[in-house]
């Protein structure tokens, strides 16, 4: 069974170079996958789905 991680904000800016308003507005925009709730005031993304956007970005950027 594979471990899930879960990625806080801080970290998921640190590992697609993006500000907070950016992946927020991909998030609104249906480009980047929306974070899971985990408690009251806190959320996080799944290091998968971040590492899933970031090779999409990277097979985008070398089509052309």
């Amino acid at each position: 069974m594979m471990t899930k991680i879960i990625l806080r904000l801080p970290k998921v800016k640190e590992r697609t170079g993006l500000s907070r308003s950016t992946i927020y507005a991909l998030i609104k925009g249906g480009q980047f996958k929306a974070p899971i709730s985990l408690g009251a005031r806190a959320v996080g993304w799944l290091e998968s789905d971040v590492s899933d956007f970031i090779e999409a970005r990277i097979k985008a950027s070398r089509k052309a």
